[in-house]
């Protein structure tokens, strides 16, 4: 069970690969189960609260903690970059990733996982773009973490050399508390939203490395006070990088994609070294 959020181990995490269509359940006992039919049902849920809280929650972080050390090492050893996209619920992550996908598919081989409570409905549409994708439907879980990652890049094969982007279920609270063994972790804040959020939620805000500010196209008709967010930001995570962007527009991108290409040329160094 996880303690901060509630959310159970008896849960049922299903992994979708969109290219051969076929479906990978992980039971709370460990079976796992594959087949191609469609499935999906909600997996009952008992929380319970003891007295052991604070070390059931050291326990289950450290076991996510030495999966994520494995997962970090499978993507040096073969020189793959790995983002942690999180964010609340419909702050244009998908809109976001499907861009960046189309603007460069040409210069980086880029793949995808997908993580959503349920429906392959994300996952679509990156599988559109032509991007390798697999969608982790995680029940009534609001996170991914470590284990779900060492399955789902069992399903996606990435190629060397490559981009693994990881789009996380819809939250600004428990994603940030789990490790998943990426190089980085980006927090993308829409202007929608309100530009509280940083200290609102700040543990998410100071634990990413990037916060990208989207939806800019729609400052115009917003009353959303871009350099308050930002000084909230910095408030919370001094060393942050912040892009402002409109995947709608392409504004700001140039930037992005600049940090982007960076990243994968520091992880080609290292894995040289």
């Amino acid at each position: 069970m996880c303690v901060t959020c509630g959310c159970s181990d008896n849960n049922e995490t299903t992994i979708t690969n969109l290219e051969h269509e076929h479906h990978t359940h992980t039971l709370a006992d460990g079976t796992v189960i594959t087949h191609t039919h469609h499935h999906e049902e909600p997996a009952d849920i008992h929380a319970k609260v003891h007295n052991t809280t604070i070390s059931l929650e050291q326990e289950i972080l450290g076991k996510n903690n030495l999966l994520a050390a494995q997962n970090r090492g499978w993507f040096k050893g073969r020189n793959i970059l790995a983002l942690n996209l999180m964010s609340s619920p419909g702050a244009g992550k998908t809109t976001l990733l499907t861009r960046t996908i189309n603007d460069l598919k040409d210069k980086l081989s880029i793949s995808v996982i997908e993580g959503d409570q349920e429906t392959t409905n994300d996952a679509e549409k990156i599988k559109a773009t032509g991007c390798k994708v697999v969608q982790i439907n995680t029940g009534t879980g609001c996170h991914l973490d470590a284990s779900m990652i060492e399955r789902g890049l069992q399903e996606l094969n990435p190629p060397l050399n490559s981009v693994v982007m990881i789009e996380n279920v819809g939250n600004l609270v428990c994603p940030a508390l789990f490790d998943l063994g990426e190089q980085a972790k980006v927090v993308i804040l829409s202007v929608t939203e309100g530009e509280d959020k940083p200290i609102k939620y700040p543990h998410i805000f100071r634990n990413s490395e990037i916060m990208i500010l989207t939806k800019i196209d729609l400052l115009p008709y917003l009353q959303f006070d871009v350099q308050r967010c930002i000084d909230y930001a910095k408030q919370v995570n001094p060393k942050i990088q912040i892009f402002q962007v409109s995947a709608t527009s392409g504004e700001g991108l140039e930037g992005l994609y600049g940090w982007l290409n960076q990243q994968v040329n520091n992880s080609a160094n290292l894995i040289s070294l």
